[in-house]
Order: C-alpha cells, then structure tokens, then sequence
C-alpha cells in the first residue's frame, strides 16, 4: 500500500507500482472505438502508461497533451492515457483538443488493472480510481520506470520521465 495526498490529506492505494526490472503486468482495456486493446498489441514496443484520475481536470488534460507533444518525436514508442473516464469521453477530448500522438484507453470495464498495477486508490473521495502515475516498459515488456505522484493535484516528472524512453 502507498500513502499519496489528495489536497494534502492522505489516501492509500491497493499496492505498490510494479518494481523496476519486472514484468509488465498484462492488461486489456477499452479503446475509443469501445473495443479491447491490450498490452500485448504494442509487443516489441517502448510503451508509457500515463494513468490518471479523470480528462477533465486540469492536471490530467495537461499530462495528456505533454505526452502528446512529446509521443510525436518518438520512436517504437506508444503513449497510452490511461483513467476510468468513458472512451466517448476521452475520444473527445483528444478531439477537441487536436491531440493525434497519444491512445486513449479506459479501465471503466478492466478494474483489475489498478489492482494488478498497485494504483487504485483504496479510501477517500476518489476512491476506486487510479492514483495519478508514469510507468515505462521497454520494448521486451519490462518496467524501466515508475512514478506515482505523491499529491493527486501535481504533475508527473515529465522529464524524467521521458529520459528512461
């Protein structure tokens, strides 16, 4: 269990990240075209799991158009935003907002993800959604990177982030 804040007051999560070095846990969730996509699907990839709360709060909306930015210049890399809004929702988003370098993909059918993941928070007003994180897995499907944000209300380290693609 890992202790975050939302608004300075303390919530836990189910788990831990996955630790670096490990496995990928495999996952499928639901694309915008309310299908299934998997983990798997990007085999031989570098993939980055941008995970958070809901599209339409400010720190979430501006993660997803960092990775945006930064998915176009690339290579053998994939962008996942990940949260448990609702594929119309997120479909949306993306197009209002030009944003053509990132795969949005909803855990609304899949709750097992934040379990498997260690992320979804356990108590609190967001309780059952996923703690906002950066996981990075190389292209044979190991972790090189974590991040959990400690306050639901900051941005991930996008740099450091990006240095581990």
């Amino acid at each position: 269990m890992a202790t975050i804040t939302i608004e300075g007051n303390e919530i836990h999560t189910v788990g831990e990240l996955p630790a670096v070095g490990s496995d990928a846990p495999a996952f499928t969730l639901t694309n915008a075209e309310m299908g299934d996509t998997s983990l798997a699907d990007y085999a031989g990839k570098r993939v980055i799991l941008n995970i958070f709360v809901a599209i339409d709060t400010g720190i979430c909306a501006e993660s997803t158009r960092r990775f945006n930015a930064a998915a176009g210049s690339l290579d053998n890399t994939v962008v996942l935003c990940i949260s448990a809004d609702l594929p119309p929702t997120l479909a949306r988003f993306c197009g209002a907002e030009n944003l053509d370098n990132v795969v949005t993909l909803s855990t609304f059918r899949s709750p097992e993800f934040g379990q498997d993941y260690g992320l979804t928070v356990a108590d609190g007003p967001i309780r059952g959604l996923n703690a906002r994180s950066v996981i990075i897995i190389d292209e044979n499907g190991k972790v090189v990177y974590t991040e959990q944000v400690p306050e639901i209300a900051q941005e991930p380290d996008y740099d450091a982030a990006l240095t581990k693609v």
